[in-house]
């Protein structure tokens, strides 16, 4: 079987790994009016019954995966620190190395993004003990950074879970920090409408709005779904240079809305995908449903095309490839994804044809060869340890789900 390198080796810019075994777990109507925030509370119950030793075995089966979709770098938003009743462990950075084991042992490259997460609310009252688990001091999470710097070879950005999380001294403060001024900086920011009220009544302005005011956003700055914007947002939001992580199958699953790509894309945005809380592991279902969202919602094709670059799967592709290495804070990637060359799915398709039918023309996984950096990570298709670590997994969720 021979193969061919024309796909992009993409970054993940947007993970919360101990998510992976939650999918397909909330499908079920439970609440008339279900929505974000009941999804919110069933994830409060199962982050609870997860330690390092689950989230090792979730996040290597979860990084294998992503490997084999030909995602070659992860972003993990990380906030599940303490232990469940929020006592830190022993080393505060348990659960950190639980995901850098797994990172190594997969072999993806792991963009590690310690989240600092304060509050319950723009309200500013304390966590609730369902939420104890993920917070710090701001002096305990700048420990926390700093010592994971330390790591050899380890990127490490930071996070700011959202406006509603981190009380606005508190964001000042960090960002004027010597630690602050170097790595990618990523943030949750409008991705529901009851976000978008509350930030109104209690800041007096939109979430974008109040976080371009109030912080030196640039191009270290990822900003999180940013769903619901103005005009006036997207139009200042592109101006910085900052990215926007798009996580298209979960929020059509979490029922959060379509990002204004049109827009934002007309006024020089950038933008990377991630998979977020993997009820979808695969770049071509985001990279389809980026586009396919917009279809529906204009009644028109072809939307992220443009006269310099009218082929809608390549420039998806190129923009979603530019903008991850923006969200990793990246200058470059030795990675290469290889597909079959004899697929059906390519017959007939000139090369620049080529990305558009790699993501339209259907659902298997022709992904052959993965290197990262260099080293090959998926060949034929498998990953070496794919048998231990999906039986290590199977162990797992059946003792969560238990």
């Amino acid at each position: 079987m021979s193969a061919l390198q024309f796909v992009p080796a993409l970054v993940n810019a947007h993970s919360h790994a101990f998510q992976r075994a939650m999918a397909g777990l909330t499908e079920a109507l439970v609440n008339p009016e279900d929505s974000f925030w009941t999804w919110r509370e069933l994830m409060y119950q199962f982050a609870g019954k997860i330690g390092p030793d689950e989230l090792e075995a979730i996040a290597t089966q979860l990084y294998i995966e992503l490997l084999k979709a030909g995602y070659t770098s992860v972003c993990e938003f990380h906030y599940l620190h303490h232990q469940p009743d929020g006592t830190p462990y022993a080393d505060p950075a348990e659960m950190s190395r639980a995901l850098i084991r797994a990172a190594a042992r997969s072999g993806i490259r792991l963009v590690l993004l310690p989240t600092l997460y304060m509050t319950r609310g723009f309200d500013g009252g304390p966590l609730a003990p369902r939420q104890q688990r993920f917070g710090h001091s701001l002096d305990a999470y700048l420990r926390l950074v700093d010592s994971l710097r330390q790591v050899p070879g380890l990127q490490v950005g930071m996070a700011l879970h959202s406006l509603r999380a981190v009380p606005a001294d508190a964001m000042q403060t960090l960002l004027e920090t010597d630690l602050a001024k170097t790595g990618p900086i990523h943030i949750h920011i409008a991705e529901q409408v009851a976000e978008v009220d509350e930030c109104l009544e209690r800041r007096g302005a939109r979430p974008v709005a109040w976080l371009l005011d109030h912080a030196p956003v640039d191009a270290r700055w990822t900003l999180v779904h940013a769903t619901h914007l103005s005009a006036a947002e997207i139009t200042r939001l592109a101006a910085t240079g900052a990215n926007v992580a798009i996580c298209p199958s979960t929020e059509a699953n979490l029922g959060d809305g379509l990002f204004p790509l049109a827009e934002f894309l007309g006024q020089g945005g950038a933008f990377s995908i991630g998979t977020d809380s993997h009820v979808s592991t695969s770049v071509v279902e985001e990279l389809r449903w980026l586009e396919y969202g917009q279809r529906l919602q204009r009644r028109r094709r072809n939307v992220a095309a443009d006269a310099s670059n009218p082929q809608v799967g390549r420039n998806l592709f190129e923009r979603a490839y530019r903008g991850g290495m923006q969200a990793a804070g990246l200058s470059s990637m030795n990675d290469t994804v290889t597909v079959d060359a004899n697929a059906v799915e390519l017959v007939g398709a000139s090369a620049a044809e080529q990305l558009d039918a790699y993501v339209f023309a259907g659902n298997r996984n022709l992904i052959q060869n993965v290197t990262v950096d260099g080293r090959l990570v998926i060949e034929n298709g498998q990953h070496a340890e794919q048998e231990a670590v999906a039986a290590a997994y199977r162990d797992v969720i059946r003792r969560i789900r238990a």
